[in-house]
């Protein structure tokens, strides 16, 4: 499944900020606009694979639900 994200990319003097509007915490900041494009590429892969993990994680904690007979 293929999801698409919104990057919100601005020029502030000589740097280029950027941040992923869906996702809280993935924001870079970098001098070109190419760099700033693949750090907030490989910043959200990295975002996304820690929230995975840490789902995954918190799943392994929940109790498992009783059968009864």
């Amino acid at each position: 499944m293929d999801t698409e994200y919104t990057a919100i990319v601005k020029q502030s003097g000589d740097w280029w900020i950027g941040w992923i509007k869906e996702i809280p915490g993935v924001n870079c900041q970098e001098q070109t606009h190419e760099e700033l494009i693949e750090t907030l590429r490989i910043t959200l892969k990295e975002a996304l694979e820690f929230n995975r993990q840490d789902a995954i994680a918190a799943a392994m904690r929940l109790p498992r639900p009783s059968v009864s007979q």
